[in-house]
């Protein structure tokens, strides 16, 4: 997609890509041949720029073809630059005006236990995008009324466009916050599949706490030269940088696909 659309919100999108592949390889029940459901659980993704990464996921599940990808940036496509519901199937909301999402995501779930449905609701919000005032209000109602069906990830990756997430507006003890609101917290590597499934394990109560899985991140993980910098937010490489990374990247994928042989022929 960087590729075709010449830049992009990569930083974020890597960072939370573990979590959002996770959610659709099993956790979330969602059916990629009836994606309005009724029944269906409902993922958002609050921090809109992070796109790339639910646009990747999408496609991979067969939610769309994966020529899809080619076109992202276009004019008409059906991947702009921040998510829209009208446009590509699998997603719940037009997201991107940061400090939304929350109050979106607790309404979907409230709306689900009204209506008598089971599902659960999951909504991947970033660190940076907690200094919206909005967020809170949101924590605190879905608190209120228990919506032990709401799932709250935040993507703490530590950095925003602005810089240092600690700089622009210190939010360090996410947990204490996130519990003191009436959440059930978890703090978790969130590029450790097996901590990823594991926090979502627990079954969801229709009036018990909302769930709050703090998600400990690099932003821009796992491209060499950009994992961990403010650099990775917003990528605009020129051909020669964009060769490397995907040299890199390759060259990684063998390695750890001649590890795997490795291991089975063992």
């Amino acid at each position: 997609m960087i590729q075709a659309g010449g830049s992009g919100h990569l930083g974020g999108a890597m960072s939370c890509i573990d979590i959002v592949t996770s959610l659709y390889a099993g956790i979330l029940k969602i059916d990629r041949r009836h994606p309005e459901d009724p029944a269906r659980d409902r993922f958002l993704l609050s921090a809109g720029h992070k796109a790339l990464a639910q646009y990747a996921v999408l496609t991979l599940f067969g939610f769309a073809p994966e020529s899809t990808l080619d076109t992202y940036g276009s004019y008409g496509s059906a991947l702009p630059g921040h998510p829209d519901m009208h446009k590509l199937p699998g997603v719940e909301g037009n997201t991107g005006a940061l400090g939304h999402g929350a109050a979106i995501a607790a309404g979907m779930a409230l709306a689900a236990r009204l209506d008598g449905r089971g599902s659960r609701t999951v909504v991947v919000l970033g660190d940076g995008e907690l200094a919206e005032g909005s967020n809170w209000e949101a924590f605190a109602a879905a608190a209120h009324h228990r919506l032990g069906a709401l799932v709250a990830v935040i993507d703490s990756n530590g950095l925003q466009i602005s810089g240092p997430v600690g700089d622009i507006m210190d939010l360090s003890s996410l947990e204490a916050k996130m519990q003191a609101f009436g959440w059930d917290t978890v703090t978790i590597d969130g590029h450790d599949y097996g901590q990823i499934d594991d926090a979502f394990s627990k079954p969801s109560e229709p009036f018990g706490r909302p769930t709050a899985i703090i998600a400990r991140t690099v932003k821009g993980q796992g491209i060499p030269g950009l994992a961990g910098t403010l650099e990775s937010h917003y990528w605009t490489p020129s051909e020669e940088e964009l060769a490397t990374a995907l040299h890199e990247l390759d060259e990684r994928i063998a390695r750890l696909l001649r590890h795997e042989r490795r291991e089975v022929s063992a």
